[in-house]
């Protein structure tokens, strides 16, 4: 699985860029924000997926491992693909779309070229509980900051603990534990913190109380 790319911008069209790695060129297709972001000729690391479906492997590329746990986390929904996920990744921060979920609020996602009504409510419906809304008054201001807020990074991590079997409340107090006790938590990057948390919590464990191999 090719999780992240780090090469030379050489080709960038509207959402797409192309990557260059020791001399191979990966078509990476990002969020139109993102790759307003990235330069022609400078070095860029980006956090992939790769996505394979009969007749067709594309790989999703984002700027964080934040906006990559929640494309992940989108793509569980029932009706959202990968460019449905990419499109609520492009038109709203994670912050907007944690608070969204908390506040049950489907018409942020509605207002996102390809999400229906029923997909909206789908969505907010499915991923209640599994994000963590920003405290209040923060919103704003992580709207307009670089650096993923603490809320974001503890969605991330919850994301990767409940993808190796931990259950949603169990993920969640050890991810909270681990970026309250650290405030620069949120620029340690998703591996150091998912680390610290499995310290915590021991090996990983099936939702049915068994554990896995």
């Amino acid at each position: 699985m090719i999780a992240s790319l780090r090469g030379a911008v050489v080709a960038l069209s509207g959402g797409r860029a192309v990557i260059d790695v020791g001399g191979v060129g990966y078509a990476v297709t990002l969020t139109e924000r993102h790759a307003r972001a990235l330069r022609l000729g400078d070095t860029a690391l980006v956090h992939t997926a790769l996505v394979v479906r009969e007749g067709d492997m594309s790989l999703f590329g984002f700027a964080d491992e934040i906006e990559l746990a929640l494309f992940d986390l989108l793509r569980t929904v029932s009706g959202v693909g990968p460019k449905s996920a990419l499109g609520v990744l492009g038109a709203m921060t994670p912050e907007r779309i944690a608070q969204a979920i908390a506040d049950d609020d489907d018409a942020p996602f509605r207002a996102v070229s390809g999400i229906g009504p029923k997909t909206a409510k789908l969505i907010v419906v499915s991923l209640a509980g599994k994000l963590v809304a920003p405290a209040a008054g923060t919103a704003a201001a992580s709207e307009q900051s670089v650096e993923p807020s603490a809320a974001a990074t503890v969605t991330a991590l919850v994301a990767a603990l409940t993808g190796l079997g931990w259950p949603e409340r169990t993920a969640l107090e050890a991810a909270r534990t681990v970026v309250e006790s650290d405030p620069d938590a949120a620029s340690a990057g998703l591996p150091v913190l998912l680390r610290r948390a499995l310290g915590i919590l021991g090996p990983a464990r099936r939702t049915d109380g068994g554990e896995r191999a």
